[in-house]
């Protein structure tokens, strides 16, 4: 495990903000910048005429930025029904190095999300009010950095939707999210990540006769290459925000809805540098 110098803090847990599509504890430095490129091709199932997905896509485009060493924030806009978010992440607790005193780094996310697109019903202009259309979700981030090659994150998440499918569903639904590093050379890493949505919450389809709403599970490649990160992806989520890819994936591995994607950070520092002393 690598730690900061002269503070016995552990570095360096994750290498970017997101596993595949769960957010990590790491967030920009302060006065940091970082730009996230997130993006999904359609499901390999839709075969080759759509050439197995390729001729589809999904994308979101993320900014996230340090307010200072332990509190972050961030804004971005999703394709998938035109939905914009923004969240706050703050830094509760950092492990520290060869001491169990803090054996875990904890950081706290809330995040909100919009979506935009039209709802329309014969004779109106949009059937949905504003109100309807946020939907909140809360997150314990905790992870644990093992050992120089593998890492782990377990999260703790509720989530409340203004509006749900139908009144067998609930406006308040609860999830357990794990997702794991392991690192397989200096600059490549492999990630997984699975969002377990509690029974008897959210029973509706979605979209009928589309496929039940199913768990989330993703996979990573991950490639650091100087001052971006690289992350090829599989993932049966077609969203890259928590209240949809935790309580609106459809369809399963088993059956072909997979979609293919990557992920592609990049850091700016816009904070001034000191100049040297005289």
């Amino acid at each position: 495990m690598s730690s900061a110098p002269n503070t016995g803090y552990v570095t360096g847990t994750f290498k970017a903000l997101y596993i595949v599509n769960m957010k990590t504890i790491e967030a920009p430095a302060a006065g940091a910048l970082n730009v996230e490129i997130q993006h999904r091709f359609g499901t390999i199932n839709t075969g080759a005429y759509n050439l197995w997905g390729l001729d589809f896509a999904t994308l979101r485009l993320g900014l996230d930025y340090g307010i200072s060493d332990r509190l972050s924030v961030g804004i971005g806009r999703s394709s998938y029904l035109q939905t914009f978010d923004g969240y706050l992440k703050y830094k509760l607790l950092r492990q520290t190095d060869n001491s169990m005193r803090i054996p875990v780094s904890v950081s706290l996310l809330g995040t909100s999300s919009y979506f935009t697109n039209h709802s329309v019903e014969p004779g109106q202009k949009d059937s949905l009010k504003s109100m309807y259309r946020f939907n909140y979700t809360f997150q314990v981030l905790i992870a644990r950095k093992f050992s120089s090659r593998f890492s782990f994150e377990l999260t703790p998440t509720f989530i409340h939707y203004n509006l749900v499918q139908s009144p067998a569903d609930q406006n308040n639904v609860f999830a357990l999210c794990g997702g794991a590093r392991m690192k397989i050379s200096k600059r490549m890493a492999i990630t997984a990540e699975y969002n377990y949505l509690f029974p008897n919450q959210l029973v509706s389809p979605l979209d009928p006769p589309n496929p039940p709403r199913s768990n989330s599970l993703s996979f990573g490649w991950d490639i650091e290459t100087g001052g971006h990160v690289f992350q090829l992806v599989f993932t049966n989520s077609q969203s890259m925000i928590e209240s949809q890819y935790i309580g609106q994936t459809a369809g399963t591995w088993g059956k072909g809805y997979v979609y293919f994607g990557f992920n592609i950070s990049r850091n700016f520092n816009l904070k001034p540098h000191d100049k040297p002393k005289a």
